[in-house]
C-alpha cells in the first residue's frame, strides 16, 4: 500500500508521522483531548483524513505513539548503558541522556498531566504505567548495581524519579534549558555520589 502523497510531494513515513504527533499535540493542548478531533488534527496538517489515518486509526494511537516513543528512547539508553563500563563517567553520562530524553518529553509529560482523565481511561493507560517500574529499576541496577544496599538504590531511584519532575516542572519557566539541564544533572548526581562540576 503506498503512502497518500501531500500537497507538495511524498514525505517519509517517520517525517509524516512526526508531523502528526506534534500537530495533534498541539491541539490537544489548545482544547484540551476529547475536545480534539481528527479531523481537526488532519485540517491543521493541510491533509486528508484518509492520509491521517494511513498512520493513525485514532486519537489513542496518537497517544500510545507519544508514550511508545519515550519508552523507545529509554529502552536505547538503558541498552547503551549496560553496555558501558561500570565507571563514574559512564554514570554522569547515563543521567545527563537521560535528562536529555526527559526534556526533550517535556511537551507529552504536560499532554498526559493536563490530561489524566482522559488517558488513564483509554485501553493502554494501565499497561503504559506498568512499563515504567521496571526500566525505572534497570536504569538504577546500572546506576549502583543489582546488589547495592538499600539507601544507594533508594538515592539512584530519587535522582532519576527527581530529574524527570523538575524537568517537567520547570522546563516551560526555564529561560535557558541548557542551564535547567545543568541544574538538575548535579542534583540528580549528588544523589548517586557522581561527582560534576559545580555551577558557577
Amino acid at each position: 500500500m503506498n503512502e497518500p502523497a501531500y500537497g507538495d510531494g511524498p514525505r517519509p513515513r517517520g517525517d509524516t508521522r512526526a508531523r502528526i504527533r506534534q500537530v495533534a499535540l498541539e491541539l490537544f493542548a489548545e482544547q484540551g483531548y476529547e475536545q480534539t478531533s481528527l479531523r481537526e488534527i488532519a485540517e491543521r496538517l493541510g491533509v486528508t483524513k484518509a492520509a491521517l489515518y494511513y498512520h493513525f486509526k485514532s486519537k489513542e494511537d496518537i497517544v500510545a505513539a507519544f508514550t511508545e516513543d519515550y519508552g523507545a528512547e529509554i529502552d536505547a539508553l538503558i541498552a547503551w548503558a549496560a553496555a558501558q563500563p561500570r565507571t563514574t563517567q559512564a554514570r554522569r553520562e547515563l543521567l545527563d541522556r537521560y535528562i536529555g530524553i526527559v526534556m526533550g518529553s517535556s511537551e507529552v509529560f504536560r499532554f498526559l498531566e493536563r490530561n489524566q482523565a482522559a488517558v488513564k481511561g483509554l485501553e493502554g493507560g494501565k499497561r503504559r504505567f506498568e512499563q515504567f517500574r521496571p526500566r525505572l529499576e534497570a536504569l538504577v541496577q546500572i546506576l549502583v548495581g543489582q546488589q547495592a544496599p538499600l539507601r544507594e538504590r533508594v538515592r539512584a531511584t530519587a535522582a532519576l524519579t527527581a530529574a524527570s519532575m523538575s524537568c517537567m516542572f520547570f522546563m516551560k519557566d526555564a529561560d535557558d534549558p541548557e542551564e535547567l539541564r545543568a541544574i538538575v544533572l548535579e542534583l540528580a548526581s549528588g544523589l548517586v555520589d557522581v561527582p560534576t562540576p559545580q555551577l558557577s
